[in-house]
């Protein structure tokens, strides 16, 4: 199994866990929370260089950040979500297949 600490910088932000076990909630929204704010603020951060240099109005420019970011963290957060779902049915499936090769 490989530690934490072993992965890189982004991997330990966006998803620290092996994978062999299902997250707790704790863990899962800790994950969602993550993609939640990590992707939409990158986003932002390149939509504000794109509109300083597209010369918009700081209303305009307030306006869009606001809505590339609320729109982020939405589908962000469903893909993280669906991340940690999957992972975790797919950590109960390992450990059931292991469960059960183990008995025989």
């Amino acid at each position: 199994m490989q530690h934490a600490s072993r992965y890189t910088l982004l991997r330990r932000i966006l998803y620290p866990y092996s994978g062999e076990e299902p997250l707790s909630l704790k863990q899962g929204l800790r994950v969602v929370l993550a993609w939640m704010l990590f992707f939409p603020l990158c986003i932002c951060l390149l939509t504000l260089a794109i509109a300083v240099f597209g010369s918009f109005t700081l209303q305009r420019m307030v306006m869009l950040l606001i809505f590339v970011f609320l729109s982020g963290v939405f589908i962000f957060g469903m893909l993280a979500l669906l991340i940690v779902t999957m992972g975790n049915k797919a950590a109960r499936f390992r450990q059931t297949w292991q469960t059960q090769k183990d008995q025989q």
